[in-house]
């Protein structure tokens, strides 16, 4: 078996994307998203793929899939119906959460709805100190009463979170053992399963979330590794997790929150492979599919990590990508506010009924726009697979354009430059706010509709330089061939960082490292293929916010506490300005990500050719730059055809089946050595 697959599903399209390794070649499929059953297109892309292939599907050694069914059931709300029992005295710190307001300046702004309404959150007796001692025994039969009502309340899932119970467990697990007895057919959360961290609102919103989406997961996962089964697949089926590696379908059924950014991780995942064998360490990446704009970090090719992220005003505590997404993408929908202005998004069309040119909708998108500019191909996309309409695209872009005075195009290339600032705003979170400078990178663009605003985005950022990967519209997809089987284990553990902690702190790392070495055992990962990677969040005493610092490898040792100090110091300079190398340090939380390598897609270099891109034109096309110029002939070229070291200078269009990319006027792009697009952005 010799075929790997990965398919990540999007609002708009599924990418499917195989990667032979006897040949070493690359095959690509787009087919369009099925929002209510997102295993019907996955079923449909991967048979489509292996008929152009032409290998059955019992050749497929390797299968891995991104999906966002978890996160869009939290975003809609279509989780399931959630029981909570907790300590009592707590059942409505889910719903106080942190007193503080959504918008500081709005006082009639709303906190969300807790998943958990009140008369489904059960207190019982129990209460464990901070110092891990228990103080008050778990009242077992308060704990089946509480289970019993549940049940007759219609309950599917129950989250139990007690206080301090990623000191002491026993408390939960006894829970646990009774829902078993009570109500088996139950899905059960555990705090200290899922998040045994300090924080007992995060941790309680956390589990609580795990405990919504879990049997929406459960089922569609299942479901899919059935249907796949039943059609010959006989490797075992992987998702990728928000940190970016991936696990077994039947591993993730239980902790569904690690799901939560599973569809655009490892999109990163693999630019950053890319970049970095093509001399790009440092990026930015700029992942604009059919409904929103995902952005992150990457540094000396190490995608930045963070503990968690708020959802719709929930935190979620989870190891992930520091990736922030905006509601800005080709199907987002222009439309005038009451002050008269040009906005767009975050409402998008989605997969259907999609942007107007598609045929089915009305409303006036991002991918309208470029089809009226002459950006995208006015007639057909996906190499001819899809026919649009460019006189739909111009009546939709003229609902906004009338209202505002302007022609159509004009119109179109200011949804372009709105869009344009709600992306350059979502990369300044991830760069400037955390104390980087984005013109210190550069920006690599996937996603169907990434090369398209790369240029544009770059000149907004004072970015000078972007990488446009071989297949950007099938990122993600690639970078799920790309990754490793990786998890994470965690302990709070407060504890002062000096010389004379050394002890403590290996026995913390000890125990975490114990738990990884059953985890490699239960997923036979050899010890070759073994990794570990620790960290520890540190602050100085008194302060109510960490920093990640990672632990050198090797024995915990004087050196190794020194150089972790050292870390923190420089992290802290960076993110707030200042150092204070007199205050004493503690660590809080103590993590150890473990990863087993896989075997993974290999880059391949291509022979040089010389500068000429002539082989590669295809024609010219029209392209709307500026209303001062109107629409200028320009040559398009056709990618497929491309070699390294040709060089092609802007404006121009390049086309592939599954993307465009834009080179506006100034631009110079050079095809390197991995068959990548190097784009020296113009003045």
């Amino acid at each position: 078996m010799s075929l790997r697959v990965g398919v990540d599903t999007g609002g708009t399209f599924t990418d499917v994307c195989a990667f032979d390794e006897e040949t070493g070649r690359m095959f690509v499929r787009k087919v369009s998203s099925t929002p209510d059953d997102p295993g019907r297109a996955i079923v449909q892309g991967v048979d489509e793929l292996l008929a152009q292939i032409g290998s059955p599907i019992h050749e497929v050694g390797y299968f891995a899939h991104g999906t966002t069914v978890g996160t869009n059931a939290l975003l809609t709300g279509n989780g399931v119906r959630t029981g909570l029992i907790t300590t009592r005295g707590f059942r409505d710190l889910l719903e106080l959460g942190r007193g503080r307001r959504p918008e500081m300046y709005d006082p009639q702004a709303d906190k969300p709805r807790p998943f958990v309404p009140r008369d489904l959150r059960l207190e019982v007796t129990e209460r464990v100190r901070h110092t891990g001692e228990i103080e008050t025994p778990l009242d077992r039969d308060e704990v089946r009463e509480a289970v019993r009502t549940l049940k007759e309340r219609g309950v599917e899932s129950i989250a139990v979170c007690f206080l301090y119970s990623y000191l002491v467990p026993d408390h939960e697990r006894a829970v646990r053992d009774i829902i078993a007895e009570e109500f088996p057919e139950a899905y059960v959360s555990l705090s200290s399963d899922v998040l045994p961290e300090f924080r007992e609102y995060e941790r309680l919103s956390t589990v609580v979330t795990n405990a919504y989406v879990g049997p929406v997961v459960f089922r569609y996962l299942a479901r899919l590794r059935g249907t796949l089964a039943a059609n010959g697949l006989t490797a075992v089926p992987h998702v990728t997790q928000s940190n970016g590696g991936v696990i077994p379908f039947t591993t993730a059924e239980q902790l569904p929150v690690r799901l939560v950014l599973s569809g655009p991780s490892t999109g990163v995942v693999g630019a950053a492979q890319i970049c970095s064998a093509a001399g790009f360490p440092d990026i930015i990446t700029f992942d604009m599919g059919g409904t929103s704009s995902d952005v992150s970090l990457v540094q000396n090719g190490e995608p930045k990590v963070t503990a968690g992220m708020e959802l719709d005003g929930r935190p979620i505590r989870s190891p992930m990508l520091d990736i922030h997404t905006v509601g800005a993408g080709g199907g987002s929908i222009a439309w005038i506010d009451s002050g008269g202005h040009l906005r767009v998004g975050p409402r998008s069309a989605g997969a259907f009924p999609g942007p107007a040119c598609y045929g089915n909708g009305i409303e006036p998108t991002v991918t309208d726009a470029n089809v009226v500019l002459h950006f995208l191909n006015p007639e057909y996309l996906l190499n001819g697979q899809m026919k649009i309409s460019e006189q739909a695209a111009q009546r939709a872009v003229a609902t906004v354009a009338e209202p505002l005075g302007l022609d159509v195009p004009e119109a179109a290339l200011g949804m372009l430059r709105v869009v344009t600032a709600n992306m350059a705003r979502a990369i300044r979170v991830v760069s400037v706010q955390r104390g980087y400078d984005p013109r210190d990178y550069a920006l690599v663009p996937f996603g169907g509709a990434g090369p398209l605003h790369a240029s544009r985005l770059a000149r907004e950022l004072g970015v000078s330089t972007v990488v446009v990967p071989e297949v950007p519209g099938a990122q993600s997809a690639m970078g799920l061939l790309m990754t490793d089987i990786k998890t994470d284990f965690m302990r709070t553990a407060i504890t002062p960082v000096e010389a004379d902690a050394v002890d403590a702190i290996a026995g913390v790392f000890a125990a975490l490292e114990e738990q990884a070495d059953a985890w490699f055992a239960e997923e036979g990962v050899d010890a070759a293929g073994r990794e570990l990677v620790r960290r520890a969040e540190l602050r100085y005493r008194g302060q109510n916010f960490e920093l990640p610092v990672e632990l050198p490898a090797g024995d915990v040792t004087r050196a190794s506490v020194e150089r972790m100090l050292d870390g923190f110091g420089e992290a802290h300079e960076r993110v707030y300005g200042y150092r204070d190398d007199a205050s004493p340090v503690e660590a809080v939380t103590f993590r150890v990500q473990a990863s087993g390598r896989a075997p993974t897609v290999e880059l391949h270099t291509s022979e040089r050719s010389d500068a000429d891109p002539a082989a590669a034109f295809v024609g010219q096309r029209a392209l709307y730059l500026d209303a001062e110029a109107g629409y200028t002939a320009s040559p398009v070229y056709d990618r497929a055809r491309l070699r390294p070291g040709n060089v092609i200078a802007g404006p121009a269009v390049i086309e592939q089946m599954d993307t465009t990319t834009v080179l506006l006027p100034g631009d110079r792009c050079t095809v390197d050595d991995y068959r990548n697009l190097i784009i020296a952005i113009g003045a």
